[in-house]
């Protein structure tokens, strides 16, 4: 646990970068990692890995991951994953230990297929969005803390969905998280175009209108840059999706604010799937998990509280409004393979 208060406290803010709402701060540091892994999309590509379902029927919040590389593979929280019987995402950060099979939690993001359309998985060029990132991992170190498990609250995260998608105007035969990325892809590589990595950069805070809203830290610039892509248009896709507010604090303020509050925060710490410990964080405002694996922060992510975040969706929850029309076909959808 002191480990990652030790790397947040080192940590230094660089000068942000802001295009349509969206707010990034580049996050910097003196420490070098030591630590030797592939990324998941290296390790697909040079077909060392391989994802599948955990069974012929398969289970809707595992999957397995073969690694036949000589390093551990690095998934990342909230990391696609499409094909087989459904897309999930990663319920959090894991290094699958080199040449082992592992079982991983993971979400549905597409409540409307349960078949195959491939015999395994690949991976997506981005990340949940980062409200449902945030809600997920509220409920994953829930069940982390109450029952030993790593599973989240699956309807939590339909419900998140379809609320995302309303608001953005992009449905989907299968209800899948994907539909939106795809429906706004121009202007979310607008958002990839205007951020880029800075020299040495590990991590960055997001801000959204001007207040906190996220943090991903790494353990060295490579991961970092190699993820940047995905983080923009995760944060980016929830910039589309609210109302403006007025901005309550200097954006520099919040960044910085949020950086103490995770170095103030309750810590708890757990044996995570694969190598390494899991670091829950819970301090003001902020929930926040971490891998830790031989004294070094892999990866660390961080959210304003949940709750917070909702309260500036453009949703329209109103008895005709788009979101009831979506719950609706949602709920029907749900109801033939729900398990």
């Amino acid at each position: 646990m002191d480990h990652v208060k030790t790397a947040v406290s080192s940590l230094r803010l660089g000068e942000p970068t802001t295009h349509g709402g969206l707010t990034v701060f580049p996050l910097t540091t003196g420490f070098r990692s030591k630590l030797r892994y592939l990324l998941l999309e290296e390790g697909l590509r040079k077909d060392l890995v391989t994802i599948r379902e955990v069974s012929e029927g398969g289970s809707v919040p595992e999957l397995k991951v073969e690694n036949r590389a000589g390093l551990p593979v690095l998934i990342v929280d909230g990391e696609e994953l499409v094909g087989a019987k459904q897309n999930r995402v990663a319920n959090l950060t894991m290094l699958i230990p080199a040449e082992r099979t592992t079982i991983i939690p993971v979400s549905c993001v597409e409540a409307g297929r349960w078949s195959y359309r491939t015999p395994h998985f690949d991976v997506s060029d981005r990340v949940q969005n980062a409200r449902g990132r945030a809600e997920k991992l509220e409920s994953v170190r829930h069940s982390i803390r109450e029952r030993g498990s790593r599973r989240s609250d699956q309807s939590r995260v339909w419900d998140s969905i379809e609320e995302e998608a309303a608001v953005l105007g992009a449905p989907s035969p299968t209800s899948e998280m994907g539909a939106m990325f795809e429906r706004h892809r121009e202007t979310l590589d607008d958002y990839v175009g205007a951020v880029n990595a800075a020299p040495e950069q590990v991590g960055a805070v997001f801000l959204v209108g001007g207040r906190r809203y996220g943090l991903d830290l790494f353990d060295r610039p490579a991961t970092l840059a190699a993820f940047l892509p995905k983080l923009v248009r995760s944060y980016a896709i929830d910039v589309l999706g609210r109302r403006p507010r007025e901005r309550e604090e200097s954006p520099d303020g919040e960044a910085r604010d949020f950086l103490n509050r995770i170095v103030g925060g309750t810590y708890d710490d757990h044996a995570a799937v694969g190598l390494g410990r899991d670091v829950g964080v819970v301090g003001e405002g902020l929930v926040a998990g971490a891998l830790v694996a031989r004294r070094t922060v892999v990866h660390l992510t961080a959210f304003a509280e949940p709750a917070g975040l909702r309260e500036d969706s453009a949703v329209d929850r109103s008895p005709g409004g788009r979101y009831a029309s979506y719950r609706q076909r949602l709920d029907s959808l749900r109801s033939r393979y729900e398990r």
